[in-house]
């Protein structure tokens, strides 16, 4: 629970709305509160027997036999004392105390008391029935104790709209306690849901950058490895194309650390530290794709294209990005898996027919070594997620005709 939802001044509420604990214990104005029903009870009690003895009562003690004005103020005194434990067996107190609704006066505060905490921590049914109790037993009270200023049946209405009274009130504190608790749950709710939700979105956002990291250094590498291979291979090369082979390896493994740097001051950024100064380098689209083809044929890739693109400019960024990725990791693959093969990229659609993007390599004849590349093994399915949150379908493997063939339908909007 955050602090914003600790109450400023707990020590003021009851217990039944304090934050939840195993156990409910009393705080201190739950003890102000019984502290003030004892005194209440304790002292109508001792007002009730010093009324009896006076030379005119008024509440009725003087019907009766006399020995039942001390038996009253007995079981005054430990009705008054059990209010202690009226909040952990309120209906169980209730219970035991009915038979002095019969008779006695000095417990009437202490039994009033106790009716309205059946009321409060009990459901209805329960604290109606309680109330139904003493009401029926009511005429056999007035007739024992009749009232001397009041008739039967004023006393009776007295009694009952009196009970009728404390029972409401009972009910109004209840229903404005489960309201707190109701909303206090619904904001715990609330909150748990908000923190579910800020965990996954950043699930999600370090799922996006893993893949974008597999996606680019996965490309970087294979360029490198592929470079470094012509050098081991040629070492007798002319010094001008090996001082070109060494650029390029720079020049990519430069690039890659780059790419590798944006995407760890990104996750440090999550954590809480300081941004990076520099702002992240912008996204590649459908326009970077021939930069890329480029790089890969300057690297000793032989890549064939066919651009059937109509009105390419109009591409939605989104989708050009998706499209990069995808000739970016058949390029990759075809690196790793067939070396030396020629890679054919086609691309082709227009608004409203989506856009189609296709990677096609012969696949590789006779046993052929595990490729010096190490993989993941996470590419396609990283390309698969992507294509699928775009709303596209991809198919990858091997065609009737013997190629690899990685292909991939994006919609493009009219």
């Amino acid at each position: 629970m955050s602090s914003a939802a600790v109450p400023e001044l707990p020590w003021l509420l009851p217990g039944a709305l304090t934050p939840a604990t195993p156990v409910a214990r009393r705080t201190t104005r739950d003890w102000l509160v019984d502290g003030l029903a004892f005194l209440l009870a304790l002292l109508w009690a001792l007002l009730a027997f010093a009324d009896s003895v006076g030379p005119a009562p008024e509440f009725a003690l003087n019907a009766g036999p006399s020995w039942l004005n001390e038996v009253d103020l007995v079981t005054g005194l430990l009705t008054a004392a059990a209010l202690w434990l009226r909040r952990r067996w309120p209906v169980a107190l209730a219970v035991a105390s009915l038979p002095l609704a019969v008779f006695s006066v000095t417990a009437a505060v202490a039994l009033l008391i106790i009716l309205f905490t059946v009321a409060v921590h009990r459901p209805f049914p329960v604290a109606a029935t309680l109330v139904g109790a003493h009401l029926l037993v009511t005429p056999v009270y007035i007739s024992v104790r009749p009232d001397p200023a009041l008739p039967f049946w004023a006393a009776l209405i007295w009694t009952t709209s009196f009970l009728g009274g404390v029972l409401a009130w009972g009910m109004f504190v209840r229903a404005r306690r489960q309201l707190v608790t109701s909303l206090r749950e619904r904001a715990h709710r609330a909150e748990a849901e908000q923190q579910l939700r800020v965990a996954q979105a950043r699930q999600l956002e370090r799922t996006r950058i893993a893949r974008e990291m597999h996606d680019v250094l996965a490309h970087r590498i294979s360029l490198l490895s592929l470079h470094a291979g012509a050098l081991e291979f040629r070492p007798d090369a002319p010094p001008e194309e090996v001082a070109r082979a060494a650029g390029v390896i720079r020049a990519s493994a430069h690039a890659a650390l780059q790419d590798l740097r944006e995407v760890i001051g990104v996750l440090r950024a999550e954590t809480g530290e300081a941004e990076p100064e520099t702002p992240e380098r912008p996204q590649p689209t459908l326009a970077d794709v021939p930069a890329l083809i480029a790089e890969c044929r300057a690297a000793g890739v032989r890549v064939s294209t066919e651009d059937l693109v109509t009105d390419a400019a109009s591409v939605p960024a989104a989708v050009g990005r998706s499209a990069y990725r995808i000739v970016q990791e058949g390029l990759t693959n075809a690196r790793k898996h067939a070396p030396g093969a020629v890679v054919r990229v086609g691309l082709a659609g227009r608004p409203g027919d989506g856009l189609t993007v296709e990677i096609r390599n012969p696949w590789p004849v006779g046993e052929h070594a595990a490729p010096s590349i190490p993989g993941a093994g996470t590419g396609l399915v990283g390309i698969a997620e992507r294509v699928g949150l775009a709303g596209g379908r991809l198919e990858h493997g091997r065609d009737p005709a013997g190629d690899f063939r990685l292909a991939a339908w994006l919609p493009w909007p009219a």
